[in-house]
């Protein structure tokens, strides 16, 4: 859905298709609604303030939404806000028409054991560059996520992490990274380079709410390899506790697993 109508194509001098410029929420959908709907809503609100582009009518929005979850059991809602049509050049129109794309894709078929079990990763050759302006939000410019995800084709790994140009972990390429060591839960600070992820922010929230301290720091790579415990998590996936990067190892503790299951009722 394109501005409200039925389609699947857009004006070829679309800023977003030419310049990256514009913003993107990927949202679960369960039992025929968007899970924490305004939770999205207020984050986009947010990244259409910092890149000053139109923000989107809410109610038109929440629209389109139910509309196209309508009888959906699970899915996944994927919506992108663009600058609209413009001219040649960086330069952004002065009164522009942001184009809205609602979108509903299948869920994809990971497997269940990526929860229980853990995964592999590796850590990626592909740096995160340091721009504090587009620092937490979901902007459309994902090449450095894109060129991490190319490097390796091993269907035994499921994610890479990535670090800044200081050579500290960050995040994954799609997703939220945490550790955990002597009872603490840490996530790498987002103020820099990343995502100020939905089921990061429940994560945070959830260990307050269990009393139990969280920093958002920036973390070493010398503290990724000697946690405790390590996972990645965001909204489509949940927690993936980490059982491997590269050659370092990780069990699936405690905490991880109360998390896990703490995320799960959350979104159920």
């Amino acid at each position: 859905m394109i501005n409200g109508s039925a389609s699947d194509r857009i004006d070829v001098a679309d800023r977003g298709l030419n310049y990256g410029d514009g913003l993107f929420e990927t949202i679960a959908v369960r039992g025929g609604a968007p899970r924490f709907w305004q939770r999205h809503l207020q984050r986009l609100a947010q990244g259409c303030e910092r890149l000053g582009l139109p923000a989107p009518d809410s109610q038109y929005l929440a629209s389109e939404a139910a509309a196209l979850c309508v009888g959906v059991e699970r899915a996944v809602l994927k919506i992108i806000i663009t600058r609209g049509v413009g001219g040649r050049g960086y330069r952004p129109p002065t009164a522009a028409q942001a184009t809205r794309i609602v979108a509903l894709h299948p869920w994809p078929d990971h497997p269940s054991s990526n929860a229980d079990t853990g995964i592999s990763a590796r850590l990626c050759e592909t740096r995160l560059g340091h721009q504090p302006l587009l620092a937490g939000i979901k902007h459309l410019n994902r090449l450095e996520q894109v060129m991490a995800r190319a490097e390796w084709n091993d269907v035994d790994v499921a994610e890479g992490v990535m670090l800044n140009n200081a050579g500290e972990p960050v995040c994954g390429t799609m997703s939220n990274l945490f550790v955990v060591r002597g009872g603490v839960l840490m996530t790498p600070d987002v103020s820099d380079c990343g995502i100020a992820g939905i089921t990061r922010q429940r994560i945070i929230e959830i260990a307050g709410e269990w009393g139990m301290r969280c920093d958002q720091t920036r973390l070493t790579l010398d503290q990724l390899r000697q946690a405790d415990e390590s996972f990645v998590c965001n909204s489509i996936i949940g927690i993936w506790p980490l059982r491997r990067i590269d050659a370092w190892t990780f069990p699936v503790g405690p905490i991880t697993r109360r998390l896990v299951g703490a995320v799960a009722e959350q979104a159920g």
